[in-house]
């Protein structure tokens, strides 16, 4: 009877829920078939958008590859740098500054280069520009999961690290057993909103202009761009359509799932009568295919990768490492020769620097000073309007998993929402009530911004204990004081997370939200945002350079002369360590 036993297995699990999971899947291989013909396709000099709605399935498959192709990236990137940077001795004094120059250099600083050199590298081939678009969007998602990557190792209680020591985990137990979980209810939803600063800049990814090239890819961001510029207002609206059906599709189908799974992680001795909840997840756990799949392949793989890592792998990296380098005396050297040829190439990036911008003068440096203030004052007021409500309404979601399940999908899809998509709406809103494009700017940049501060909010807020909640309603706290001495606390490193990656965002926001373009028409206010972006257009690489040089010079020292304070004061007063 037992030979049978296999055949009957199989056949019990294809259920409904299991056929749809294999019509899925089916519909995946097709859908990646067809975003490798795009990528292989034969680069075209320029690519006609088509603006009909029938085409536009297709295109928000283009994009949505784009966008997860991003996303893979810069977890990776994440889960690596923030690492790194939060363990190797010494490491977070060069890396979290580097972040912040990175997080500081506009989409639209990255994009010269990055064009060029795909395009040089693969003359004939999409896949140059496809690469370059992806890697925009990519910098575009990463710089906040970062953040919060690295401030939640940093902040991992002192008695978990202990317990962790006294069961002798090695750095990969260590890792996937603590730091990970630990990290992964911030790591997530800063991963949606990591997604939504991708589409944000969607239509400048998929659709720029550099010199006299007009650089396009199919997709939904160019077909947004293209009737923005024609003034096609129905088929703005087919693409506000199309958008907002793909952000409601992945928030249900890979959003939802992973916020509800991911609770398990919370941190907590006392479980939540009321967890968020998601119908998918549910039927893929019900789902025996999933299931014999995972017992008969995934799990015994995962396991015989385990015990291969732990075996090989018990020490940590950094004792490893040393005890396979070289001695002494050739480190020096080698770390000479190192030191040596990093001075030449920064020498070398900077002198080619320092010659491009030699051709500005005395006016043109006094001119971008100007507008760097006026761009600061805008990014300084958005984030402040941004506080005022994320705040409250971000501790509200995330302390009430009932308001949690309802408000969470519709946040992600705002939040999701490319907001230069709403710009000519905004600007039409504007228009009619008086209000320059000047102060309109900082409207235009709290569309965008203000998400960053609500997911981390609403993050930090989950995160809180419920036991301390509940201490706190026994011994009856006024609202004030639960405030005082348990929400602001307990929010607090995630709330400077978001702080820092929303004000990040606004800067970038000011490329798109200082330099307006809306049926054949230019609006432009006065700021750094708006001299990079006709910078751009122009080719004038002079004043790029410069402008994308001051703005990273601005934000950098005020993540050093601010943010890195309050990190300091999140790690040492506000974390949960005993």
């Amino acid at each position: 009877m037992s030979l049978f036993t296999p055949h009957i297995r199989l056949r019990s699990l294809f259920s409904a829920v299991d056929l749809l999971i294999l019509l899925s899947l089916f519909a995946f291989i097709y859908g990646l078939v067809s975003v490798g013909r795009e990528w292989s396709g034969t680069l075209q000099p320029v690519v006609e958008i088509d603006l009909s709605p029938t085409a536009l399935p297709r295109y928000t498959l283009f994009s949505l590859f784009r966008g997860f192709a991003a996303y893979g990236i810069s977890l990776a990137f994440t889960l690596v740098y923030g690492y790194i940077a939060a363990y190797v001795p010494k490491a977070d004094r060069v890396l979290v500054p580097l972040l912040d120059i990175l997080q500081s250099i506009p989409v639209l600083g990255f994009l010269p280069g990055l064009v060029l050199t795909l395009i040089a590298i693969f003359p004939h081939s999409n896949f140059g520009l496809e690469l370059a678009s992806v890697l925009m969007v990519f910098t575009g998602q990463v710089w906040n999961m970062t953040f919060s990557f690295y401030n939640s190792l940093k902040t991992i209680p002192s008695e978990l690290r202990d317990v962790a020591s006294l069961y002798r985990f090695g750095w990969w137990r260590r890792f996937t057993k603590l730091e990970l979980p630990y990290a992964a209810i911030g790591l997530v939803w800063n991963s949606m909103m990591s997604m939504a600063g991708g589409w944000f800049f969607l239509t400048v990814s998929e659709a720029f202009v550099l010199g006299t090239h007009d650089f396009r890819l199919p997709g939904i961001g160019a077909y947004m761009s293209v009737a923005i510029s024609q003034g096609n207002v129905p088929a703005m609206i087919s693409a506000i359509v199309a958008m907002t059906a793909m952000i409601v599709a992945v928030d249900q189908l890979f959003w939802r799932p992973i916020v509800a799974w991911a609770q398990k992680f919370k941190f907590e001795e006392i479980e939540s009568e009321i967890v968020p909840h998601s119908p998918i997840l549910d039927l893929l756990q019900r789902s025996q295919l999933l299931a014999f799949l995972r017992e008969q392949i995934v799990a015994p793989l995962v396991a015989m990768i385990s015990r291969r890592i732990h075996s090989s792998y018990s020490t940590s990296f950094l004792e490893r490492l040393e005890r396979r380098m070289a001695p002494r005396s050739t480190q020096k050297v080698l770390m000479l020769l190192l030191l040596v040829t990093i001075l030449f190439i920064v020498g070398y990036v900077a002198l080619r620097f320092f010659l491009l911008v030699s051709q500005l003068n005395i006016q043109d440096w006094l001119r971008l000073f100007v507008q760097a203030a006026l761009t600061f004052l805008r990014v300084a007021v958005a984030v402040m309007l941004g506080s005022l409500w994320t705040i409250p309404a971000g501790v509200a979601i995330g302390l009430n998993p009932k308001i949690s399940r309802f408000l969470q999908p519709v946040i992600q899809v705002i939040a999701s929402f490319p907001a230069p998509m709403l710009f000519p709406l905004v600007i039409m809103a504007l228009g009619a009530a008086g209000i320059s494009i000047e102060f309109g700017a900082i409207v235009l940049m709290l569309l965008g911004t203000q998400w960053y501060i609500l997911f981390n909010v609403i993050a930090g807020a989950m995160s809180i204990p419920g036991e301390l909640r509940d201490v706190s309603m026994l011994f009856r706290f006024p609202k004030w004081r639960q405030w005082k001495t348990v929400i602001l606390p307990g929010i607090f490193p995630a709330l400077v997370t978001g702080w820092v990656t929303a004000t990040g965002g606004a800067w970038n926001a000011s490329i798109v939200a200082e330099y307006v373009q809306y049926g054949g028409k230019t609006l432009i206010a006065h700021g750094l945002g708006s001299t990079i972006s006709t910078a751009t257009e122009q080719s004038h690489f002079a004043l790029l350079a410069a402008s994308i040089a001051l703005m990273s010079v601005v934000v950098v020292g005020f993540n050093r002369l601010v943010w890195k304070r309050l990190f300091r004061v999140a790690e040492e007063k506000f974390s949960l360590n005993g």
